[in-house]
């Protein structure tokens, strides 16, 4: 674990030359900033505890994450760490996260650039009830689909990273059983809001569901094709 430093400053002051470790590019700092950034959100919105869940970014064939055991409020500039897509360590001396398995396999089978998993606390309780997250909303067409849940396997394996990948196939996230959600974007801020959009549909779920008496009406698949249609042509375009 790194030992808390004394001087240490906000995530939103890496430069490179200004605390970055030596031989790390412009670019690796820039992105190291942001997935601290995020990491401490995930803390903040109530998404993970402690030093649970984990992030990730790939730069080229280059992958930043998140070291193991590291609470996310003492990472500084100078705990930068990387590996290569075949997980062997290029930058840093801190130890990458364990989930690591799981990080590189959607690299290495989706266009992903960022990673965020999370032990968020509803979608993790739905992980522990149901095969697939039933279709309670809408916004379950960002994610390309019904999210499925990925069997049960020990964390860090790669039977988990493969339980995980049948999980994602067609979408950009899934909820792991006993365990928690994985979603991935081609930034940071996609990644992560797919995760806290997946925790909300989870709150969402479990709150309608606990109505003594009622049941809740879910959508069909051709209604959420007609919303995944739609939402191509969301947002401003540029």
């Amino acid at each position: 674990m790194a030992e808390q430093r004394g001087d240490m400053r906000d995530a939103g002051d890496v430069r490179e030359g200004e605390g970055a470790p030596d031989g790390v590019r412009e670019e690796e700092a820039r992105a190291w900033d942001a997935l601290v950034a995020t990491a401490r959100r995930t803390v903040a919105d109530g998404l993970v505890v402690g030093t649970s869940g984990n992030v990730s970014v790939r730069i080229g064939e280059t992958v930043l994450v998140t070291p193991s055991g590291v609470p996310y409020d003492r990472l500084s500039p100078a705990d930068l760490t990387a590996v290569d897509l075949d997980g062997r360590q290029v930058r840093g001396t801190l130890v990458p996260t364990s989930e690591l398995p799981m990080h590189l396999a959607v690299y290495r089978h989706t266009d992903a650039l960022a990673v965020v998993h999370t032990h968020a606390v509803h979608a993790t309780a739905v992980s522990t009830l149901v095969t697939e997250l039933p279709l309670i909303h809408y916004m379950a067409a960002a994610l390309g689909g019904p999210v499925r849940v990925a069997p049960y396997a020990t964390y860090g394996t790669e039977e988990l990273a493969g339980n995980m990948l049948r999980a994602l196939d067609g979408r950009s996230g899934c909820l792991l059983q006993n365990h928690g959600t994985l979603t991935y974007g081609t930034t940071l801020d996609q990644a992560y809001d797919r995760t806290a959009q997946l925790e909300w549909m989870c709150r969402l779920w479990l709150t309608a569901s606990s109505v003594p008496n009622l049941t809740p009406t879910l959508l069909s698949e051709d209604q959420l094709n007609e919303v995944a249609e739609r939402l191509r042509g969301y947002g401003q375009r540029r």
